[in-house]
């Protein structure tokens, strides 16, 4: 059966996490929902366990201290029960509705990594730090480059596997490298990438960014290590 689970890692997104979990479920395409908490402290631990308590399909787990979203995904590992996954951020800049156009590729080549990219097709994308723009944009390219593919959004959140070889992937970074480390053992076994044009409205630091020019150096460091080891 060709089912979908998704991951939403997340920490202290109190004021977007409730309208993110409903996205998903207006969707209506999730087997179930793990909510990965990274060690919240501003009540969004509550809101999580209401509406686990409130659906069967929806599972909260919660860290016992805050290490990152690498750290959150690893926690999931163990819960998920469907063929295939795909990881949803909580804050709002992504769309679930592009997600069913990923199922699709994703129930078509089950051995592919299905990437959702903000830089190709014509979806409306709101930009608001066009360094941050250029910056995606020069990773990317930087990665294509140094593991011989192409790949037009390393960073993005939308990235859909199958389960098992999620499960496969040994993960040990726990912050935002995760994107890059996860992306580099997939491609140790698994040579097929298909990338699929998402919808994206990006949020300011002031609405809770958490992602810093040291991650964009982290990047391009661990394109590099993730290629030799």
């Amino acid at each position: 059966m060709d089912n979908l689970g998704v991951i939403v890692p997340f920490y202290n997104e109190k004021n977007t996490l409730a309208e993110s979990i409903e996205r998903l479920l207006n969707q209506n395409i999730f087997a179930e929902i793990i909510l990965s908490d990274d060690n919240s402290n501003d009540g969004s631990d509550k809101i999580a366990k209401q509406y686990e308590d409130s659906n069967e399909n929806i599972k909260y787990i919660k860290s016992l201290e805050n290490k990152g979203k690498g750290n959150a995904l690893n926690n999931a590992k163990d819960f998920i029960t469907t063929k295939f996954v795909v990881i949803h951020d909580a804050d709002l800049e992504y769309f679930p509705e592009d997600i069913v156009e990923m199922f699709e590729k994703a129930k078509t080549n089950p051995q592919s990594l299905i990437i959702g990219s903000r830089f190709i097709g014509n979806k409306e994308r709101i930009n608001i730090y066009r360094r941050t723009y250029f910056a995606n944009k020069v990773m990317s390219l930087f990665f294509s480059f140094i593991h011989f593919c192409k790949i037009s959004d390393i960073a993005t959140c939308y990235k859909m596997m199958a389960t098992k070889i999620f499960k496969e992937i040994e993960l040990v970074e726990n912050g935002f490298s995760i994107e890059i480390e996860l992306v580099s053992k997939f491609l140790k076994k698994h040579k097929s990438i298909i990338e699929v044009p998402i919808k994206y409205e990006g949020r300011s630091y002031e609405e809770g960014k958490k992602i810093r020019p040291l991650d964009g150096l982290m990047y391009l460091i661990n394109s590099i290590k993730y290629k030799i080891y």
